[in-house]
């Protein structure tokens, strides 16, 4: 298996040009940068990745493939006022099949032509989803908060919160995630000559092992919210 050397240059003006010109016959023209120095070095980066992120979960999805870890370039312009062709950015995710993949907790990691971020969250969770997190919380709130520590430099919890705090003068500590409409922990950096080196899937695994502790507690949320009701 050839190793990950970093994301290139030409493959990040790619994203900044396709931004740009966004027409079919301006990609199909400049299709073979996309596919050397952008699916090629995702589906490299996901194939030396894959062997830590199955210890962190056996039922992750890591295919290396365009639509399974690997962001689709082609914008679903179908229910969208932006007619867009393409997408000025790339991700890719581990998570667990899921029938709705926006509600499953997911390990990620994003380029732009000028700025990287990567984490664990999701990308847009139900209320119901939420709701049980919030009662995880006040069912053992010291194991949550025993959770929380491993949310620390370089990562940040980020997410929509309601404008009002759903309980009144909350622990600050606790309310910061009690509050969130959805949630995210993640890393954003604007040093994007980060991307372009060897050590970057070394880099990954250390933050993705970091915030094992909230993935678990994510699951956990997942496995209430799954249990069959009669």
């Amino acid at each position: 298996m050839a190793n990950f050397t970093g994301f290139t240059q030409a493959g990040l003006n790619f994203l900044q040009d396709a931004w740009i010109n966004n027409s079919k016959p301006w990609f199909e023209q400049h299709r073979a940068i996309y596919d050397s120095d952008l699916v090629k070095p995702f589906r490299l980066l996901v194939e030396q990745l894959t062997p830590e992120m199955l210890k962190i979960d056996e039922w992750f999805e890591t295919r290396p493939a365009i639509g399974k870890t690997i962001s689709r370039i082609h914008r679903d312009t179908r229910f969208s006022n932006d007619k867009s062709l393409y997408r000025s950015r790339l991700w890719l995710t581990f998570k667990r099949p899921n029938r709705d993949w926006k509600e499953a907790p997911a390990y990620f990691f994003e380029i732009s032509p000028s700025s990287y971020q990567y984490g664990l969250g999701y990308y847009c969770s139900s209320k119901q989803t939420m709701d049980i997190f919030r009662e995880e919380i006040l069912n053992d709130t010291q194991k949550f908060l025993a959770m929380t520590h491993c949310v620390k430099k370089p990562f940040e919890l980020v997410g929509e919160s309601y404008k009002r705090p759903l309980i009144k003068e909350q622990d600050a500590k606790i309310a910061t995630w009690y509050n969130r409409k959805n949630l995210a922990v993640m890393v954003t950096s604007n040093h994007i000559e980060d991307v372009l080196n060897s050590d970057l899937p070394q880099r990954l695994t250390k933050g993705f092992k970091q915030l094992v502790p909230l993935y678990d507690y994510l699951m956990r949320v997942e496995m209430i919210k799954n249990i069959p009701t009669f």
